[in-house]
């Protein structure tokens, strides 16, 4: 449990872990008996709150200690966070919220951070290296450069196509693991097993994907052995992270730790695992992950509820000034427009998996969400709708337009984003840019205010979709009840069946 605040903190590092409060777990493992088996793109907060906390289970019970971890990144802001982890000896403490109270632990199974270079030589010398036998990835759900519409490699964005010019120095995540690749393969190596660990339907399939299809573009030879010896295992991530700020490291430290980059995250964490590995695997299955070759399952009900009802929460929070996830469970007026579009017009598309039925996983998701200790902020969860809408929520709507049942509700949604992304919420204040694409949705949410279909216009986000008439009109509708009604009380109109809605 939490205690009372110390007047006193340490600082993590190798050289304190034995000093650390007796309330806190850290590591029982000899963290200089490590060795590298993994490298690990994108190290972000989800990561070392999920995949490394399996990971530092299993080396809790003295296994998978060669499977460490070694951090990575291609973008310069990564940079930052290299070099918070490398002056603590990349240790992480987590901290476990949950309504009851928090707890603390330290982990260690990361144990190097790659430098970050334009070139990213330093990643591609050592995803050569036949020691690293998993490459796995969080970069986010819009970082994998495909076309909503056709699931293809977008082979004209200007970093694929710097990739293909310059295949030795490469922009991408993507490119690097092409290279090494490449070199493993000149070498006479094994290919590591890529695996991605990102909110996308099919994650393996579209890593496979991306990854073959830049290969490709420079050497077919090299994409044919690729996708014959490589393996790109499918995955369903769960466990609700927020960001890090003052109100997160101020727990640390009440709890003694100084730490540069807390994590805090839910009491609760899913992992299923299509067992399908190149090179060998952690026995992950001994700590809790699910093995299956049914992770479709998993994932459909996963983003489908969760993440999509994320989606549903977030934009009507955020014009209604709630700030929390937690917050938007506790309005009635939200909780209940959530639980009308999860009920009639998701769970529809979406079947169960082993003791678990989608009705049941609604109330579990909803419980989750209700979490007052998760600082979740709406804002956070809102981020980067370009990407969420077409892989959380489009895909149900393709679904129920293609069986006849209710959209009214999911159009509604798509109508919240809408009007969030004009910038200002009900009671006046502007909503500051959330979106890497944020000035085009702008203009076209602006455009809205006048022709409604200005907005579905976009057919990066929509594709085809957008001419369906029966989206369209009810699209229309919703916006125009939330220009006229306001947010509150098109809401209840939903609820309530009321006014065309």
């Amino acid at each position: 449990m939490e205690t009372a605040a110390n007047e006193k903190t340490m600082n993590l590092s190798n050289a304190t872990l034995s000093d650390l409060p007796g309330h806190i777990q850290r590591p029982l493992y000899n963290r200089a008996d490590l060795r590298p088996g993994i490298v690990h793109i994108g190290v972000g907060n989800f990561h070392r709150a999920h995949q490394a906390w399996y990971l530092h289970r299993l080396m809790q019970m003295g296994q998978a200690l060669d499977w460490a971890i070694i951090g990575a990144g291609v973008r310069p802001t990564d940079a930052m966070m290299r070099d918070k982890l490398l002056a603590q000896d990349c240790l992480t403490s987590l901290l476990e919220l949950s309504p009851a109270g928090s707890t603390a632990e330290v982990t260690g199974a990361m144990i190097d951070f790659l430098p970050i270079e334009e070139t990213n030589a330093a990643l591609i010398a050592t995803l050569s290296d036949p020691t690293i036998r998993i490459v796995s990835l969080t970069v986010t759900e819009g970082g994998y450069f495909i076309k909503p519409e056709t699931g293809a490699l977008d082979v004209e964005h200007p970093d694929i196509r710097h990739d293909a010019a310059h295949p030795d120095s490469p922009r991408t995540a993507f490119g690097a693991l092409v290279a090494a690749l490449r070199a493993r393969r000149l070498a006479g190596h094994l290919p590591f097993t890529a695996q991605c660990c990102d909110n996308l339907q099919g994650n393996g399939d579209i890593l496979r994907r991306v990854v073959c299809s830049l290969a490709e573009m420079t050497d077919p030879d090299l994409a044919d052995w690729i996708d014959q010896a490589g393996a790109f295992p499918n995955s369903m991530v769960d466990c609700i992270v927020p960001a890090t700020g003052a109100e997160e490291l101020a727990l640390a430290r009440r709890f003694g730790l100084n730490d540069a980059a807390p994590v805090t995250h839910e009491n609760f964490r899913q992992w299923v695992i299509e067992d399908h590995f190149c090179a060998g695997r952690p026995a992950w299955e001994q700590v809790g992950a699910i093995l299956t070759n049914d992770v479709h399952a998993y994932e459909t009900m996963k983003i489908r509820i969760l993440n999509a009802g994320h989606q549903v929460l977030a934009n009507a929070g955020e014009l209604l000034s709630l700030h929390t996830i937690a917050e938007c469970m506790s309005d009635a007026v939200v909780t209940g427009f959530f639980n009308k579009v999860q009920r009639e017009e998701i769970a529809p598309y979406v079947r169960s998996v082993p003791d678990m039925s989608p009705q049941a996983y609604i109330a579990l998701i909803s419980e989750r969400f209700r979490n007052p200790a998760i600082r979740d902020t709406t804002r956070r969860v809102a981020y980067d709708g370009s990407a969420r809408h077409p892989g959380f929520v489009l895909p149900v709507l393709r679904d129920a337009l293609q069986a006849e049942g209710s959209i009214t509700g999911l159009a509604l949604v798509e109508a919240l984003w809408c009007k969030m992304c004009r910038g200002v919420r009900e009671d006046g204040q502007t909503i500051a840019p959330n979106d890497p694409n944020w000035d085009v949705l702008q203009i076209h949410a602006r455009q809205s205010q006048t022709s409604p279909q200005a907005w579905l216009e976009q057919q990066a986000i929509y594709g085809s979709i957008s001419n369906n008439p029966l989206f369209s009109n009810a699209f229309e509708n919703a916006l125009g009840a939330l220009d006229t009604l306001g947010v509150e009380q098109t809401l209840k109109a939903y609820i309530a069946g009321e006014n065309g809605l």
